[in-house]
């Protein structure tokens, strides 16, 4: 089987320009871990939740020069709006990881499992054309085994 037969066609991106506050309102409203950053009808990023949260946090350097024990959560929590203030482009991954749509569904769960990711965009020529994710794969995996006459113990 094969990613083009059960991903998500058209998925809603953002380009490099967006504001961060739009993309955490999708990201809240939609439950959308991760969006793809196009520009110019290809994919240029990615912004995931992480990307965002992470900017909150001290650096490694803060860390070993000031401990654990002095980080100020309550303030790091301050800091939010800062940070929804950006641009997706000032903290989007660059280096896209994605799939193709004639990829096996396994290799494209492997990739996914390899990097720790639950979904991943799937490009043709660079050109966004789906998403995929965990849950896909594992459905998919289901039904066809439900339909092969596979039953349960």
């Amino acid at each position: 089987m094969l990613v083009k037969e059960i991903m998500t066609g058209s998925p809603r991106a953002v380009t490099p320009e967006t504001g961060l506050l739009e993309v955490v309102s999708l990201m809240c409203l939609y439950r959308f871990s991760g969006l793809p950053v196009i520009q110019d009808g290809k994919m240029v990023g990615f912004i995931a939740e992480k990307d965002v949260l992470h900017k909150l946090f001290p650096t490694l350097e803060d860390m070993m020069a000031d401990g654990l024990g002095s980080v100020d959560f309550d303030g790091m929590m301050g800091k939010y709006i800062d940070v929804v203030n950006l641009k997706v482009k000032d903290l989007m991954t660059s280096n896209v990881i994605s799939v193709s749509p004639e990829d096996h569904i396994l290799k494209a769960a492997s990739t996914m499992v390899r990097n720790r990711f639950r979904r991943i965009p799937v490009a043709d020529a660079g050109e966004l054309v789906g998403m995929i994710s965990l849950g896909d794969v594992h459905k998919a995996l289901f039904l066809a085994s439900v339909s092969a006459g596979v039953k349960g113990r």
